[in-house]
Parts: structure tokens; C-alpha cells; sequence
């Protein structure tokens, strides 16, 4: 472990904080202590506790779009990519004990832990769903341009939905959401 960047040795010590008690039990004194290193070194390195959770929100929501990216690849058409990338997202979430915390405030637990995921909504938003516009792009669906962004917020909005409230299996999901996807397109075709 002590091979990898400081920073990322900053962020697992401060997810596995979160994680064993809550945001509540991360500070910056106690990263150092976990990291190794002094506290104004983890200051100079991330900044402000905000900055750290900040910090985590994005190299979590990167992995997260890192697996919509891996659902793509090798797709022969859209519905394909979907439900790879959906499922991917799912099982990713699911199997994430910082996302499973996240979930947890949600439902009454560590409420502190919750922002770390909601604090931009609209933000994540935007960058997930220019992230699978590009993606679908190249298979130049027979779909008006605006009834393409409109579908893609849509499926945007029911996996993160599904991640922090599910609803049924990661592959159930996925199935239903590359099911309206191929409706959608064979409607249009």
C-alpha cells in the first residue's frame, strides 16, 4: 500500500473511516494517523475536510463511470451497452461498503454520510449523462437528438435511483432499462 500515490492512501484511509464509523468519525488528525504521515501533510495534500469528502464523491463517481465506459466496450448495439453498463453500475454500488454507507444514511443511519453523494446532484447529472451520450454517439441511433438526451437523463436518473434505493437484482435492472431502450428504438426505426 505504501507504493501507491499519497493521495489515494489519503482516500482509502478516509473511506475506510467513513466506513467503520460514519463521515462523523473521519477527521483529518486521524487520516494522518491512518495514512502515516502528519496532518498538515494531509491538509497541504486535499485541503479541507469538505475538500476530502469532495475528494471521495469524485474517484467514486469516476470508478462508477469507468464501469459505464467497460459496458460499452465490445457492445454490438445500444441495448447491449445498457444493460452491461447498468448492471456493471449496480453491481459496483452494491458491492462498495462506502456506497453501502451512503445507502445506510439514507435509511436512517449515519445521515452525515449522505452528502457525500447528493451534495451536487445535478452536477453528477450532467457528467453521467455526457458521459453515455458520447458513448451511444458512434451507433447513431435513429432517435431525434432531444428524444436521445431525454432518454439517456432518464436511465441516468433510474440507476442512480437504484443505487441508493433498490428495487431488485443489479441484472433485473439493467434487463428492464435495455428493454425501454430497445423499444424505444425499434419504435423509431
Amino acid at each position: 500500500m505504501t507504493d501507491a500515490p499519497l493521495r489515494d492512501r489519503i482516500l482509502d484511509a478516509a473511506a475506510g473511516l467513513a466506513i467503520g464509523g460514519g463521515w462523523s468519525a473521519v477527521s483529518m488528525g486521524r487520516v494522518a494517523a491512518a495514512v502515516g504521515v502528519s496532518r498538515q501533510t494531509v491538509h497541504t495534500e486535499i485541503g479541507t475536510k469538505a475538500d476530502l469528502a469532495e475528494s471521495l464523491v469524485i474517484r467514486e463517481v469516476e470508478a462508477f463511470l469507468e464501469e459505464v465506459r467497460h459496458g460499452f466496450d465490445g457492445a454490438t448495439d445500444i441495448p447491449q451497452a445498457i444493460r452491461r453498463s447498468v448492471g456493471g453500475v449496480l453491481q459496483r454500488s452494491a458491492d462498495s461498503p462506502l456506497v453501502r454507507g451512503v445507502v445506510g444514511a439514507s435509511h436512517g443511519a449515519d445521515t452525515e454520510l449522505l452528502p457525500l453523494l447528493t451534495t451536487r446532484p445535478e452536477q453528477l447529472l450532467e457528467l453521467a449523462s455526457a458521459t453515455v451520450a458520447g458513448l451511444v454517439a458512434p451507433f447513431d441511433p435513429p432517435v431525434p437528438q432531444q428524444r436521445i438526451g431525454a432518454t439517456i437523463e432518464v436511465i441516468v436518473r433510474v440507476t442512480l435511483s437504484q443505487v441508493m434505493h433498490p428495487t431488485g437484482t443489479p441484472d433485473e435492472v439493467a434487463e428492464h432499462l435495455a428493454w425501454m431502450v430497445a423499444t424505444i428504438l425499434d419504435a423509431n426505426s
